[in-house]
């Protein structure tokens, strides 16, 4: 047999590409490039709404990192890149509805208490929206407890395992404020970021402000007394309605048991961790049953007294995944864990790092950047 080499003709010219291919090329290696930036490291986030304020402002601009947590794998992998669940300007899915199993890589820590997260929101699994994990709308809360805890609220005060959780220093209270009838000047509630301000009568007011607004409020003269508006233990509360379970009454056995708890005095309650078993009874099937069903993916159907999980009677559970109790620190204008539950494992997108851009809306054009909120740590 004989063998013929062929040499690179060094004369040979070259094919040069064309603008619109060179433009081709980059854009796709920006893309595959940008995505997994967003996938592994690191991602951008805006917040959208006043339930973490005073520590972050609604306009303030977040990177969170993947690598402290771990970076979750893709469970829904196709779909239009740097979109989330819909196209945007429609009402059209921007990914395909394949699934792949929940696998996440190696982080440098576990969530701890205290750590500001991003996540998918839970509810979104449910009617009418049935939405992937993965994508689901991100939002941001900070942890109070981790799996295994036990976690209640004692007029307003998180105790977990029951020792009580510093309050958060920038976090925000409802209160309730008490004038000699001469009123609030408007200014004064603007410069002390004091939110949901409204009169109740000629002299008395409510709003949820910090700790330091409070402490500045006292020291004028007209102001009389200042108070938490805080929810009586064993009453729902008006105000915000009911807390969960009664929130997402997804099963019973009879009728709901009345645990009477509220938005400041709820619990207590056990966190679910990887490998816990829970006794399932009329009391702890509602506050556990949605983990079950809905975020462990198993088939669950009572009748009377009598649970069965995946066609089979059960007294017992044992949890697949870790679990976590997340709350906004503006703690009378969030919707959190008190409403919708445990947060799954699953959910967690990663940890909030510094805010690297801040944008008031309300403010003139002069005054839209936060310029002392610029590539500030979060705590």
């Amino acid at each position: 047999m004989t063998w013929k080499i062929f040499k690179k003709d060094k004369n040979a010219v070259k094919t040069k590409k064309g603008p619109v291919r060179e433009w081709a090329d980059a854009i796709l290696f920006a893309v595959i490039a940008a995505t997994l930036i967003r996938t592994l490291f690191i991602e951008a986030y805006v917040i959208p709404s006043g339930s973490m304020e005073g520590s972050l402002l609604i306009g303030d601009y977040l990177f969170v990192s993947k690598v402290n947590y771990g970076a979750r794998m893709p469970i829904t992998p196709i779909g239009i890149p740097f979109t989330a669940h819909t196209i945007p300007y429609t009402d059209t899915k921007s990914y395909v509805d394949v699934q792949l199993p929940y696998y996440r890589l190696p982080g440098f820590s576990d969530i701890k208490k205290g750590d500001i997260v991003v996540f998918n929101l839970p509810t979104e699994a449910d009617s009418p929206l049935y939405r992937p994990v993965d994508r689901r709308e991100n939002i941001i809360k900070r942890c109070q407890g981790t799996a295994g805890d036990t976690l209640s609220l004692v007029n307003a005060l998180v105790y977990v395992n029951g020792k009580p959780r510093p309050p958060v220093s920038e976090g925000k209270m409802a209160y309730v404020i008490k004038t000699d009838g001469s009123g609030i000047n408007p200014n004064l509630v603007n410069e002390l970021h004091i939110d949901d301000f409204g009169a109740v009568d000629n002299a008395t007011f409510t709003g949820n402000a910090t700790l330091e607004s409070i402490k500045q409020l006292k020291t004028y003269s007209n102001i009389k007394s200042i108070t938490p508006n805080i929810a009586i233990k064993g009453f729902v509360d008006d105000r915000s309605g009911p807390v969960y379970p009664l929130s997402h009454p997804d099963y019973k056995i009879g009728e709901m048991p009345r645990y009477n708890w509220n938005v400041d005095n709820f619990g207590p309650v056990i966190i679910p961790k990887k490998g816990w078993t829970v006794k399932l009874d009329s009391l702890t099937f509602p506050i556990y049953g949605r983990a079950i069903a809905v975020y462990e993916h198993n088939t669950v159907k009572v009748n009377g007294k009598d649970i069965f999980i995946n066609g089979k009677k059960a007294d017992t559970y044992t949890f697949k995944m870790n679990y976590y109790w997340m709350m906004g620190d503006n703690r009378h204008n969030s919707t959190d864990s008190r409403y919708w539950g445990f947060l799954p494992e699953d959910h967690v997108v990663g940890k909030a790092l510094f805010t690297w851009m801040s944008i008031d809306s309300t403010a003139s054009f002069a005054n839209k950047i936060r310029w002392s909120r610029l590539f500030r740590g979060i705590k």
